[in-house]
């Protein structure tokens, strides 16, 4: 596979500053991070680009090289061997630990090389919990949603390190930078060697000796965001979706958080929802479920016409398919169950009662149990016996 443009893998124009080049690269490695990305191939590849990338174009003279001459000139130089295996991990986090505000790789965490740098602590930001409430339209369709939410974000004075300026940090004296102090104990076994936190730098590696007057040396700040998500469509109740990396932002470089959302479905008017089904109630008068009648249906979409046929018998399920919710995974789509109500009057005229006294003895109102009716009659006396 033929290697992509290293501009192109920061994301950055080839007019781009050092600081450019710094910020688009710190993006990427947060991005692509192993400690966010456990066991994700790709995730670890893009990483080893985007490292590949900066190696070559923080130099001046292998950029110019580069810039004249594309990969083919980078062939037997130092940047052309981090993707392909020339440095590993720990090399990498090595070389460009300072990036994330000094002190040698602090932001990188434990899993790659067992050396002191790679048992130092991860800074992750706390994940965020929003409720958003959807109409049922909004569900079936799927939804984008612009919210504001109260976060820590970076600090933009200091670009998240904590410090004034990138020479405002020192190496930790307790534990040499390692973010970790071991201890030597005599014990009846022998020697027994641990290890724990630095409690000086706590885990860092490094101490910040001039800290950034806006965020107090912490590298975020208390701001508000507007968050667009994306609801896809079918979610239900109580459901929870995640946006990993927009919770609150890391001290002084690391993981942000994620956004938590908590669904809200608010109540239809009409429609009742059954998983992805959904029921309605449709209620009509005794001449119309004698003589048959065509009535509106209110689906999510509009309103449908229905033909109810003559003698509908109350308690009738219509069955109108596809008029329900899509499935979230993608397995078609919910019914719209209609259920027939006759509605019976609590007060009638004189004149009705009249016509309905001559009715009651007519033959055709004279009830005739169908032997699906029978059968379920003989159920419910064997039940009772």
């Amino acid at each position: 596979m033929s290697k992509r443009d290293y501009y192109e893998v920061l994301g950055v124009s080839k007019s781009a500053s050092e600081a450019e080049l710094k910020k688009a690269y710190r993006k990427k490695a947060i991005q692509f991070h192993p400690d966010k990305n456990p066991d994700d191939k790709q995730a670890e590849e893009n990483f080893k680009e985007a490292a590949e990338a900066y190696e070559v174009l923080s130099n001046p003279e292998k950029r110019q090289r580069y810039d004249q001459f594309g990969h083919s000139g980078m062939s037997g130089s130092a940047g052309g061997g981090f993707g392909g295996g020339g440095m590993n991990m720990e090399d990498i986090f090595s070389h460009f630990g300072d990036i994330f505000g000094g002190g040698g790789g602090s932001f990188f965490g434990g899993g790659f090389g067992g050396g002191g740098r790679s048992s130092r602590r991860v800074n992750r930001g706390s994940n965020l919990r929003v409720k958003v409430k959807l109409t049922l339209k909004e569900i079936a369709e799927g939804v984008e949603k612009k919210i504001k939410v109260k976060k820590q974000v970076e600090c933009k004075s200091c670009n998240g390190s904590g410090a004034k300026d990138g020479s405002s940090f020192s190496t930790c004296s307790t534990c040499h930078g390692s973010g970790q102090v071991t201890r030597i104990q005599n014990t009846i076994l022998g020697q027994m060697q641990t290890s724990s936190t630095c409690p000086t730098c706590s885990g860092e590696g490094k101490i910040i000796t001039n800290k950034c007057t806006s965020c107090a040396g912490e590298g975020i700040v208390q701001d508000e965001e507007v968050i667009t998500i994306n609801i896809p469509a079918g979610v239900a109740e109580g459901m929870q979706l995640s946006v990993s990396g927009r919770g609150n932002a890391a001290r002084r470089g690391g993981v942000n958080g994620d956004l938590l959302i908590l669904v809200h479905e608010e109540e239809h008017p009409e429609l009742i929802r059954d998983e992805n089904d959904l029921l309605y109630n449709l209620f009509i008068s005794i001449p119309d479920s004698i003589l048959g009648t065509a009535v509106e249906i209110p689906t999510i979409e509009n309103k449908v016409k229905v033909k109810i046929d003559a003698g509908t018998q109350p308690g009738k399920i219509l069955r109108l398919r596809g008029k329900g919710l899509p499935d979230i995974n993608g397995y078609g789509r919910g019914d719209l169950l209609v259920k027939i109500n006759v509605w019976i009057p609590n007060s009638i005229s004189k004149d009705e009662k009249k016509t309905l006294e001559k009715l009651q003895t007519s033959e055709s109102f004279t009830p005739k149990p169908t032997a699906h009716e029978k059968s379920f009659f003989k159920k419910v006396k064997n039940f009772f016996d």
